[in-house]
């Protein structure tokens, strides 16, 4: 246990802070499986508006440092591809 008043603080911030980086991983997980789960059901109209909120969720993501940004393009880029792919084959 910390004993020293910034060391307190420290730790109080490092909970806020991983309580709300976890709810923000969780968010982005979650709206990949939901782009999955649509291009596996075939449901094309709803790709466009699932993808939008996944790259604006990823940008944030980047932008707050919970993840690297090049892995956010990376994510981004991986994730039209198969939609594209799922596009043209069906």
């Amino acid at each position: 246990m910390a004993n020293i008043k910034s060391s307190e603080k420290d730790i109080r911030r490092t909970k806020r802070r991983n309580a709300a980086n976890s709810q923000n991983r969780n968010r982005l997980r979650t709206q990949a499986k939901k782009i999955l789960k649509a291009i596996h059901d075939g449901e094309k109209e709803s790709l466009k508006g699932l993808y939008s909120e996944y790259a604006s969720l990823l940008d944030k993501a980047a932008n707050t440092n919970l993840i690297h940004s090049k892995n956010a393009d990376r994510k981004k880029s991986r994730m039209a591809l198969r939609i594209h792919r799922q596009a043209a084959g069906a």
